[in-house]
């Protein structure tokens, strides 16, 4: 477990870097290969995968995706990463224990919601003051965009705050009625494109994709934006039971990271898992929360925890 200060944390990890890795962070020498959830992209790439490199001189190789497709093409044989980072903690312990990873480090949470186009009939309502669920509802089809909750935890996390919103303000069928006229983007990195060309006007991604993006978010209530862990209970009223039968239950945003089994570069994995979980500060910088993190879970090695 870490028992030294964040401070000090911080001094022993300088040489162990930090960043999922990404296209246009690659170099010579050593390289640590990552497969990481698509909310993650920008700000490893801008932010902490060339620091990462920088302070190693290990190169990053990131691709990102949905976290649950993501562990389909581990589980699959697809794709061989060094280190594997979900937006789910209980996704990836569902998942991947047991035959491909055996410990896991938590760093980071975050906040759901909707980022929209201000300068739309759905960002004026919003930014007005009206009820999100009314706007949503009074939406067109397909001008409300969610992730594919069938490839990603941020798509289920949204038929979640669906089905929480229609318990909470009594909106009979409203669930249903929201998650059908929404487009299902396949590419999570990818959800935003579609209201930056104007092709949709607003949709529900976690806060720092929204600051990624430089668009205004509007957080659902407490009650249903999965950031606060003493609404565990109640976030757990809602699952969504995902095309190839995995139920995921409503929880707190938990980001996770470990180093595969058969990974081709375990030291670089470690060293990158070791630095991540010290990047508190840049994360809350882009929007992630990271009150009581990190966290350890199973066999975690001594090299990425000991400070």
């Amino acid at each position: 477990m870490w028992s030294a200060s964040r401070r000090s944390f911080v001094r022993t990890v300088a040489a162990a870097g930090s960043g999922v890795g990404v296209v246009g962070c690659l170099g010579s020498g050593e390289s640590v290969s990552i497969l990481a959830a698509g909310s993650l992209a920008v700000v490893v790439g801008d932010h902490l995968g060339t620091r990462f490199e920088s302070e190693t001189g290990i190169a990053c190789r990131g691709e990102y995706y949905g976290t649950n497709a993501v562990m389909r093409m581990i589980e699959d044989g697809r794709k061989y990463p060094d280190v594997v980072v979900s937006a789910d903690d209980a996704l990836l312990r569902d998942r991947l224990y047991g035959e491909h990873v055996s410990w896991d480090v938590s760093f980071a949470s975050n906040v759901v919601g909707i980022a929209y186009a201000p300068d739309t009939r759905f960002g004026e309502r919003l930014e007005t003051g009206d009820p999100w669920y009314d706007i949503a509802r009074d939406a067109d089809t397909g001008e409300l965009a969610i992730s594919d909750p069938d490839l990603d935890p941020l798509g289920y996390r949204a038929i979640h705050a669906f089905r929480l919103a229609e318990r909470e303000h009594g909106l009979d069928g409203f669930a249903e009625t929201v998650a059908d006229a929404a487009y299902r983007e396949p590419e999570e990195p990818q959800l935003l494109a579609g209201v930056e060309a104007g092709n949709r006007t607003a949709a529900v991604v976690y806060r720092n994709m929204a600051a990624d993006h430089g668009l205004p978010f509007h957080s659902f209530p407490e009650a249903y934006d999965f950031s606060n862990p003493d609404y565990a209970d109640r976030y757990a009223e809602a699952s969504y039971t995902t095309d190839e039968g995995y139920t995921a239950t409503g929880a707190p945003v938990v980001y996770n990271a470990t180093v595969v089994e058969n990974a081709d570069s375990p030291d670089a994995g470690r060293e990158f898992v070791r630095f991540l979980a010290d990047s508190g500060e840049v994360l809350r910088e882009n929007g992630f929360e990271t009150d009581g993190f990190p966290r350890t879970h199973g066999d975690v090695p001594a090299e990425v925890t000991s400070g």
